[in-house]
């Protein structure tokens, strides 16, 4: 199911991107365009992101530099 269909991006894509780390919209949009356009979208994929944990959002809340930890961690 379309989640923005400005720019074609999926459910399932919005999911992977969020299993891939990012967890805000914002993130959603940077990698996939989704909620860039029209904006109609940001509610659909703040409901699929939901408020699970966000381990970059973690990172920055302990000082830490998010990026490099993420990356190592994977």
């Amino acid at each position: 199911m379309y989640v923005c269909s400005c720019f074609g991006v999926t459910e399932a894509q919005v999911r992977q991107h969020a299993a891939d780390g990012a967890c805000t919209p914002r993130q959603i949009a940077s990698a996939s365009k989704a909620g860039t356009d029209c904006g109609g979208c940001v509610r659909r994929i703040q409901a699929l992101l939901g408020r699970g944990t966000c381990p970059r959002r973690e990172l920055i809340d302990r000082h830490a530099p998010a990026l490099e930890q993420l990356d190592d961690a994977a």
